[in-house]
């Protein structure tokens, strides 16, 4: 007795193992996080010191680099970047995938506390901030405007009321105030006054150290009682500042009102956010990498209504930007996919079978595999996203496989006049050992894509073994529940309709047509071997034809844009021009609304753009039409581009090439100016720019150490007046309901506008005297680096570039490549940045898993058949069907990216269960009848066309919505959906030749079974 009996001969225990797995499958559904990606943390370390008034090169020297040294030792790090710039040195320590975070964090935290005594004192102490992905996903971006409050005031509100609130919602990992302007006392100080009443900046800075002391007092202890002790020592308000005593000789004082305007204003004036017109202050809330983005997102939209009810009235709120958008409207998407095809698929049956009896029973196994499979999602903490909801819409067509081969077998049973009954007992009996076989190798394919490491791993493992379970499932339904539906629903005599007979008419006449063809390939069997061969030969020129990139650009409904102004531009001019380009932004119809966000001589924007079904241009052809007019706003340098399609990835140009060096940066610039240069005349770029320019004008100051030595005057002197007249220094703290913010000595407006106000700078001389910086120093105006990079501690810049249309990421890598090996002078070398790096690193994972599921399936297949060469048989269909699906490719219908990839994975299991299916029955009838191996394989071909012709429409078919995808998440379905159709379509009419005819020359000749006896 088969197990299959078992099932058909206790229908209640059939039905109640299917409900069990539906009643358990839709528990699981409510513990399912719904997410764009499965959960990947690229986690990075950030580690921030200021050093006010230093410039680039002195940050890199004395601070970037003895903290690039420190860290080079810490575990877990990948690779490490750093610039350096005025004032600021930021050094990034990208994590491997999945390293512990909070581990790394420690180590870098000591490391960076115990190189603190190398950095000059003056700096500020470094800051260490973890980040759990290095791209630094942003959920949302919360405006908030106000025609009344300062930006100062909004900030400081915020700070108090609004981060607290959000930082305690579940999933958010942080929220971090943009376009901010802290509160700071700004002592705004008058250097021509000073130097007539004979002060120095030391005597400035002293006052300040004496007069604004946070004291500690203690406690007074009595014989009963313990009193707290406060002295009233520190400073709280402008007017306190301004009445500080400076000098005082007993008759006359000199306060600091008389020689410096005191005001309550902002630790800096370099960033400005407009929205709408106006200038805003934003909150960018970012979810933890482990938390569900959407249930985040909708938590903190739940939160603002009873935030919006504290705002002071004149306090506006809005969301500007979610992310959670384009996600929902992806998953919406994939799901209205899901019912398409799910649909499309029972029409197929239905056309083939022509009974809707007949049709219930491979019906019912699309929600059975569907739900079940959420319980192993569940058991192994998947989750709902876009690859495993894609997963699903392939496994639509698949999970109805298993079942279609168990009705067809059945039912040709009954036609050959035996009861459904025991049609059914036979029929599944015949069937069990091919199903199985089908859904193990199937399974098998995604084995060795589940087990990939870096982020093909991370993306992929959940679709591979989502499909493969929801195969083993279906297998499971087809071997239990649908032989036990077949023996009770399946009508004893089936009266044919005039749409059934005429399908089958048509099928019965394609039989005979095929039988026919048929019998002329295997005559001429070696032409079709050779055809065979002709075929593999093709696969190779195909494949080199394709263009390759990671993964397509998607349509996430938002258009980049970010540029530069002059290096020593200030936020007046940059607003000034950034208001030029809010026009043709504006003037955009399917626009929704827009921001900028101005930070020095940058300028960042997000457009975002109407709903999907509402335009009829993509992003990217909005991104293109867009960036001509913006070429026409003079005073800016812009550019625009699209998010990265995948997770991990920093943002910015697409093609991130980093030239790297042991040589100066004077060099460094040099050949990459003509790495750039040659580049842009290749055609492959629309934009193209490096991040290094010798065009930052810097003011050095020479000084004759001779005479400042004869004055009495020392470097320090020197040194001191001029970092607290210009660099922003921080000279102390006040606090204001009970939080502290900076005070900020520095000259005022009119007494550094240009190079000749340091002149009359004074500094004391050992008389006493005040003695004017002209003295002993000249000036003379330069240029500097703008900014200093460093990749892998060694010097490095940046070429970024737009890829020009119709030229994939492979294509542009290549040239780089080529053009670095004949370019690039000794001691020089290049690497890769951002996307360009994970093409890189992912591009190439699953070509080579593609051999090993090949393998895998080869020796499953050999345990199954117990044969090691009935396998090869079965496989010829695989470099047929992978021909097909190239084809398309070729023609530039798609690229070859991760997502094609794995669809011609998926197309090795689904194009092998064809050649099981022949070459089993071809077997067992050798064994049962006796026949020869010709013979077997004629009518093997013969019986199991019908099948295979129901599962390949049927799956060609149900894969027709991804075709035609529009929206969000449109191309990744497009190109997996390309692959199939075009494989099973191709791949089908070839294996129905080339299965049989080789196995007229590599089957082994069977003994019936009676004469084994």
């Amino acid at each position: 007795m088969n197990f299959t009996d078992i099932f058909i001969r206790r229908p209640v225990l059939a039905c109640v193992l299917s409900l069990l797995l539906l009643v358990t499958g839709l528990k699981a559904f409510t513990g399912l996080q719904l997410r764009q990606h499965p959960e990947i943390t690229y986690p990075a370390i950030n580690v921030t010191t200021v050093y006010p008034g230093a410039s680039a090169a002195l940050m890199k020297g004395f601070v970037t680099t003895p903290v690039l040294s420190a860290l080079s030792s810490a575990e877990g790090i990948a690779y490490m970047t750093a610039t350096s710039t005025d004032s600021t040195s930021v050094v990034t320590a990208f994590l491997t995938p999945d390293y512990d975070v909070d581990s790394a964090f420690l180590e870098v935290s000591a490391k960076v506390n115990k190189v603190r005594t190398e950095l000059p004192r003056e700096s500020e102490n470094p800051l260490v901030e973890k980040m759990e992905s290095a791209s630094g996903d942003i959920l949302q971006y919360i405006s908030f405007v106000s025609e009344v409050m300062s930006q100062e005031q909004i900030t400081d509100y915020l700070s108090k009321v609004v981060l607290p609130e959000i930082n305690t919602i579940e999933g958010v990992s942080q929220a971090q105030i943009r376009g901010k302007r802290t509160f700071a006392m700004r002592i705004w100080l008058d250097s021509e006054r000073m130097a007539s009443l004979g002060l120095s900046t030391d005597d400035i800075e002293s006052a300040l150290a004496r007069n604004n002391y946070q004291s500690a007092a203690g406690k007074i202890d009595g014989e009963f009682v313990r009193i707290s002790v406060t002295a009233d020592t520190d400073l709280n308000s402008r007017e306190e500042f301004e009445d500080i005593v400076v000098r005082g000789n007993g008759q006359t004082l000199i306060r600091m009102k008389d020689i410096a305007r005191v005001e309550l204003g902002a630790e800096h004036y370099r960033d400005v956010i407009r929205y709408g017109g106006q200038r805003t202050v934003f909150v960018q809330t970012t979810a933890s990498a482990s938390a569900n983005p959407v249930e985040v997102a909708a938590n903190v939209r739940a939160a603002l209504p009873d935030l919006e009810k504290q705002l002071p009235p004149e306090l506006k709120m809005e969301v500007v930007f979610d992310t959670t958008v384009s996600i929902e409207k992806s998953i919406e998407e994939v799901l209205k996919t899901l019912v398409e095809a799910s649909i499309i698929v029972v029409l197929v049956i239905l056309v083939f079978l022509g009974n809707l009896r007949s049709v219930l029973v491979p019906m019912v196994t699309i929600p059975l595999s569907l739900v079940g499979v959420m319980v192993l999602m569940l058991m192994m903490g998947f989750s709902l996203n876009l690859l495993t909801l894609l997963a699903m819409v392939l496994a639509i067509g698949l999970v109805v496989d298993d079942a279609i081969v168990v009705l067809e077998n059945i039912q040709r049973h009954m036609e050959e006049g035996e009861s459904r009954y025991q049609a059914a007992l036979k029929g599944a009996r015949e069937i069990a050992f091919p199903v199985i076989a089908m859904t193990f190798t199937l399974a098998a394919v995604y084995g060795p894509v589940g087990f990939l490491e870096g982020l093909t791993g991370a993306l992929f493992t959940e679709f591979a073994f989502t499909l493969a379970a929801a195969v083993i499932v279906s297998g499971v339904v087809a071997l239990t529940l649908s032989p036990m539906m077949c023996s009770r629903m399946l009508p004893e005599q089936i009266a044919e309709g005039r749409f059934s007979k005429s399908i089958n008419s048509v099928l019965d006449g394609l039989t005979q047509l095929y039988l026919r063809a048929l019998d002329e390939a295997i005559k001429m069997r070696w032409l079709t071997v050779l055809f065979c061969a002709v075929i593999l030969s093709c696969i190779y020129f195909l494949y080199d034809s394709i263009a390759q990139e990671l993964a397509p650009m998607e349509d996430d409904g938002v258009v980049v844009v970010t540029g530069t102004g002059p290096i020593d531009a200030n936020a007046d001019y940059m607003e000034k021009y950034v208001a030029q380009t809010e026009k043709p932004i504006a003037e955009i119809p399917e626009r929704e609304r827009s921001f900028f966000w101005v930070s020095d001589s940058n300028v960042f924007s997000l457009v975002l753009l109407s709903d999907w079904d509402e335009r009829e241009r993509t992003a990217k052809e909005i991104q293109d039409s867009l960036l001509s007019e913006l070429n026409k706003v003079t005073g800016l340098q812009l550019y625009t581009y699209n998010f990265p399609p995948l997770p991990g990835a920093a943002g910015g140009l697409p093609m991130q090439y980093v030239l790297t060096s042991t040589l100066s940066d004077e060099l460094l610039f040099q050949v990459a100016d003509r790495v750039r240069e040659e580049a842009s005349k290749s055609g492959l770029f629309t934009y193209i720019s490096q991040d290094l320019k010798f065009n930052k004008p810097e003011l050095v100051v020479n000084i004759d150490r001779s005479i400042a030595g004869e004055m009495g005057v020392s470097m320090e002197d020197i040194g001191r007046t001029l970092s607290t007249y210009l660099g922003e220094a921080n000279s102390g703290r006040f606090s204001v309901d009970n939080r502290s913010y900076k005070v900020i000595a520095q000259a005022d407006a009119p007494f550094r506008l240009n190079p000749e106000a340091l002149a009359n700078y004074h500094v004391p001389a050992v008389t006493g005297e005040m003695v004017p910086l002209s003295t002993f120093v000249s000036t003379e105006l330069r240029s500097s680096p703008n900014k200093l990079s460093q990749f892998q501690q060694l010097n490095a810049t940046y070429i970024g570039a737009m890829l020009a249309p119709g030229v994939s990421m492979g294509q542009a890598i290549e040239y780089m490549d080529e053009l670095s090996e004949r370019a690039l002078p000794d001691g020089f070398g290049h690497d890769y940045m951002g996307q360009a790096r994970q093409f890189l690193e992912e591009g190439n994972v699953l070509v080579a898993t593609f051999g090993f599921s090949v393998l895998l399936i080869y020796l499953v297949l050999a345990a199954q058949f117990e044969s090691f060469r009935d396998p090869i048989i079965v496989l010829i269909s695989v470099p047929m069907s992978i021909c097909g699906a190239l084809i398309p490719l070729a023609l530039g219908l798609s690229t070859m990216n991760i997502y094609s990839q794995i669809g011609l994975i998926t197309l090795i299991g689904l194009i092998s269960k064809h050649g099981i299916l022949i070459v089993d029955f071809a077997n067992n009838l050798q064994e049962s009848e006796g026949l020869s191996v010709r013979e077997a394989a004629k009518r093997a071909a013969a019986v199991r066309l019908r099948p295979i012709l129901m599962t390949t429409a049927a799956m060609v078919f149900g894969v027709l919505p991804l075709l035609m995808a529009s929206g969000a998440g449109a191309q990744s379905r497009f190109s997996i959906g390309l692959v199939i159709t075009a494989g099973m379509s191709i791949g089908t009419l070839f294996t129905l030749f080339a299965v049989p005819v080789l196995y007229t020359f590599f089957a082994r000749v069977r003994k019936p079974l009676s004469a084994h006896s």
